[in-house]
């Protein structure tokens, strides 16, 4: 189900919004979400309700197991046991063919066969979510809690389940405790407004675009010079307003149910450096990056070499945690280099006028966006030949497509992010908010197109 649907827009969301706010105990709102969430995910393929579940109640035992370890050693066994268990359960799901395919490559004779799977939707978020639990544990970050049904609330949260933001049990713990509150107005105004802006970043603007810049990879081998840059840029924009849509509307959804979801993009393409966009794109993922790998590596504590290579070690697996494919190892091989570039050349690159060290850095942002986008090695390389000149035909863009550019070129550089509007909160903005909702579900025309992060 996705939340840009009729069966989730008029059917889903308000069936759970009333019983939600019908029930008054905390238990009972837990049952419902919890029950929800699997509604909602089953609506997809209810075979792989089982093995969220799985990995729920693992990570629930593990919590519990660590809790009451009476040492560090037995506390660190419990986290690696069921840390190696989400991984491997995560390996096999996504990883396994890729790997047997590689060897097929390399090594015929010994490779493994290739399997008939099914990549379980959301399965890298909410493996994600688990061993955050587990690690912040055993780490002493949060105590392990003894309501399951609180636990099953957290790990299948309808509003962030399969796309993200990756939320950590203690940031929304608080929440959690008091969800048998009654509604907050002003919470209220924030979820249909975050709700209403995400729409139609997500309608209006990214699935325009992607209509568009579609059909002209459709048609690679005749893309023009000028076509391959901005299909690039159409994707680059097409890729911001589909995730942070997503992410509004999640954290709009979590406002509804008096849940706050953290934020998860900061006017990305404003960003000062590599390092500086990493800190506003996708948040949630680049932080738990940062705080259960990098930090878990060594971070910046043993010396300028190991540094450089945690930070392309982590942008590495942060590049295949996207997909098993070439193309997002050599996506996160990319932004690891930049990384480690940005760092040693920090001193120089701060003498840069502001402007330029801003656009410099969206150019090479949407030059890694071709790797993210293409779907092989060899077109992505292709791709960036035509960028270039080196191949290129004589399919050009159509105008729409540049005039919907130039406009949202301006807009990432000029507008605030959605958690910086000032959202208007009395009863007389109602007609504001439904107008906007109106204009969005227009703009749907019937169709329900996937996000993007869908895939990961």
């Amino acid at each position: 189900m996705v939340f840009n649907s009729d069966v989730f827009l008029f059917a889903f969301l308000p069936v759970v919004f009333v019983l939600f706010w019908t029930l008054r105990t905390r238990q009972a709102r837990y049952v419902l979400l919890t029950l929800s969430g699997y509604v909602f995910y089953g609506y997809w393929d209810w075979r792989f309700c089982g093995l969220m579940l799985f990995s729920s109640l693992v990570s629930f035992a593990a919590g519990l197991l660590i809790d009451r370890a009476r040492t560090p050693r037995e506390k660190r066994a419990w986290m690696i046991g069921t840390v190696l268990v989400d991984l491997t359960l995560l390996g096999f799901f996504k990883y396994y063919n890729f790997f047997a395919d590689t060897l097929h490559s390399v090594a015929p004779g010994i490779a493994p066969p290739l399997l008939n799977i099914i990549l379980p939707i959301g399965i890298s978020f909410y493996t994600f979510h688990t061993i955050s639990y587990v690690v912040d544990v055993a780490a002493g970050r949060v105590r392990a809690t003894r309501n399951i049904f609180e636990y099953l609330t957290y790990v299948s949260l309808f509003s962030q389940l399969v796309a993200g933001p990756i939320v950590r049990f203690r940031q929304i713990e608080e929440d959690l405790e008091r969800i048998d509150k009654r509604p907050q107005a002003d919470q209220m105004a924030l979820g249909v407004g975050f709700f209403a802006v995400g729409l139609i970043k997500k309608v209006v603007v990214a699935d325009s675009i992607a209509r568009l810049v579609d059909p002209m990879l459709a048609d690679f081998g005749n893309l023009s010079m000028a076509g391959a840059w901005l299909a690039a840029l159409g994707y680059t924009f097409q890729l911001y307003y589909d995730f942070s849509g997503y992410s509004d509307m999640a954290v709009g959804l979590g406002y509804l149910f008096g849940i706050r979801i953290p934020q998860n993009f900061n006017a990305p393409y404003q960003a000062l450096g590599i390092g500086d966009f990493w800190r506003r794109w996708h948040i949630s993922l680049s932080s738990w990056l940062r705080d259960y790998l990098y930090i878990a590596l060594g971070g910046n504590r043993r010396g300028p070499t190991r540094t450089n290579v945690n930070l392309a070690l982590v942008m590495l697996i942060g590049g295949l945690w996207h997909g098993a494919n070439w193309t997002f190892v050599v996506w996160g091989t990319y932004h690891g280099l930049l990384l480690v570039l940005d760092r040693a050349w920090q001193p120089w690159l701060q003498r840069w006028p502001p402007l330029l060290y801003r656009w410099g850095t969206f150019l090479v942002v949407v030059i890694g966006w071709v790797f993210f986008r293409a779907e092989s090695l060899p077109m992505a390389f292709a791709w960036l030949g035509k960028m270039v000149g080196v191949g290129a035909g004589a399919l050009d863009a159509p105008t729409t497509l540049v005039a919907l550019c130039a406009l949202s070129f301006v807009a990432v550089n000029t507008l605030p992010e959605t958690w910086h509007f000032r959202f208007p909160r009395g009863v007389r903005s109602a007609p504001l908010y439904a107008l906007g909702l109106l204009l969005a579900y227009v703009f749907m025309n019937g169709a329900s197109s996937t996000f993007l992060y869908y895939q990961f």
